[in-house]
């Protein structure tokens, strides 16, 4: 199968929201009248990403998936996206596994696969994805402001969980192992909530390498000090040794649930939403003005129920750490 005759069999759908599709050297936009686009890209590499026997509906779904949550963090609607395949072999069932997963994300969240490359290599997948977001509103990470609540959708860490599960350095009740690497390798970005949190949240960010490296992030942009209570954290598995689940929860990543932060005054606003998407918000802290001890203390303190700073020495993944 020539690299062509690939596109076209696995990848090529029609494209309603574009003007043109894949088979010119550029597919064409147009946005929606007071729009800004958002623009972002992920690449997904084999043995750093995701395992080699990692099934490929469901490494289809993640691929484009981590994208999503990307647009979702920023409070756009996902429109386009590009993929870029690099593939040791045109397997044929490999791939056609691999497209009905991305092909079923790309459906269940509206967007169009309009274009991207492929080439021989080491198994590498990365998607651009393009959305929209009215003028002025996108949930930028530089936009908390002190006094806000800090809140965490969903159970984060479970996919930390699921890793350690595959990988043989923990065991997960039985209860436990089939949701955890479920939220490893196939997680669901939190489009419907990034788009109701654009009129009651101040800044957003998705957790992709831990709570406490990402939330680090909104903190250090909106020049703000993040102050996590211990005891209003999501809840833990039950029957996993809780040192671990609380490091996975705090530092390990790959969830791609949403932090956000917004005023005391949206509580009742933020509940509704938790029930009306069936999705639990957790209200995990506050963003403070930074002392001018936290250059030391760093962006983001943990406390305990006595107000004291716990330690806590692994902030999350880094590529290059």
């Amino acid at each position: 199968m020539g690299e062509f005759d690939l596109i076209a069999r696995h990848f090529a759908r029609a494209t309603p929201q574009a003007l043109l599709g894949p088979g010119d050297d550029c597919a064409l936009v147009r946005p929606e009248p007071g729009m800004e686009l958002a623009i972002t890209t992920d690449m997904l590499v084999e043995g750093t990403h995701f395992l080699p026997d990692t099934d490929p509906r469901d490494l289809g779904w993640k691929t484009l998936a981590v994208n999503l949550s990307d647009l979702a963090a920023m409070g756009a609607r996902p429109r386009w996206v590009l993929l870029a395949l690099s593939l040791p072999a045109a397997d044929e069932t490999w791939l056609a596994a691999f497209a009905e997963g991305l092909h079923g994300c790309a459906r269940e969240f509206g967007v169009d696969l309009i274009g991207g490359d492929t080439t021989r290599g080491p198994l590498n997948l990365c998607v651009t994805a393009i959305g929209e977001v009215p003028a002025g509103r996108a949930l930028r990470r530089d936009g908390a402001q002190a006094g806000d609540d800090i809140w965490i959708s969903g159970q984060p860490g479970l996919a930390a969980l699921g890793l350690a599960q595959l990988q043989g350095r923990l065991q997960l009740p039985a209860a436990w192992q089939t949701l955890c690497i479920k939220r490893l390798q196939a997680p669901r970005p939190r489009v419907q909530l990034g788009l109701a949190l654009r009129p009651l949240a101040h800044a957003a960010i998705d957790i992709s390498d831990g709570l406490l490296a990402d939330l680090g992030h909104v903190a250090r942009r909106s020049g703000l000090q993040a102050r996590l209570a211990l005891n209003q954290l999501p809840r833990l598995p039950e029957g996993v040794d809780r040192a671990t689940a609380l490091d996975a929860l705090l530092a390990g990543g790959d969830d791609y649930e949403l932090c956000f932060t917004a005023p005391s005054s949206q509580r009742l606003a933020l509940g509704c939403i938790a029930a009306d998407l069936d999705i639990p918000l957790w209200r995990i802290g506050k963003m403070e003005a930074a002392e001018a001890s936290a250059d030391a203390t760093g962006p983001v303190l943990l406390l305990d129920p006595d107000g004291q700073v716990i330690e806590w020495a692994r902030l999350g993944y880094d590529h290059f750490a």
